[in-house]
């Protein structure tokens, strides 16, 4: 797919799925342990600004990586990279990732029905 502009919505999401976390101080963090989900901090390019996140754990030590605003161009095979304030707690790399702001748009404009199959889209953690 090309995009027709740089900032065109096909370009950004604010969902995806990194293989097993490498995390530096805790394996994994002790409050992503007891809630299954934290705060922090994402980044995936070194010049990008930080962005808030909230990480789901998987069983398979996996995270889902909401963002709190759609980032542009992620990308499979880049390195999600995780912060809380200055400490790096981790990164693992990119394998999947969520609807582009443009297909969830779409979604928006078709029938209530269609939804669903977008969601059915996103595979189930395993």
């Amino acid at each position: 797919f090309k995009a027709p502009s740089t900032n065109h919505p096909a370009l950004y999401r604010d969902l995806l799925r990194t293989n097993r976390v490498h995390w530096i101080a805790e394996e994994p963090p002790a409050e992503l342990i007891r809630d299954k989900m934290m705060e922090c901090h994402f980044r995936c390019r070194h010049q990008m600004a930080l962005v808030s996140c909230v990480l789901t754990l998987n069983q398979d030590g996996s995270v889902w990586v909401t963002l709190v605003k759609p980032e542009r161009a992620l990308t499979p095979g880049q390195f999600a990279v995780f912060y809380k304030g200055d400490e790096c707690l981790g990164s693992g790399k990119i394998l999947r990732l969520g609807p582009s702001v443009y297909t969830l748009k779409q979604g928006k404009n078709r029938e209530e029905g269609s939804k669903k199959e977008e969601i059915d889209k996103i595979e189930p953690a395993t």
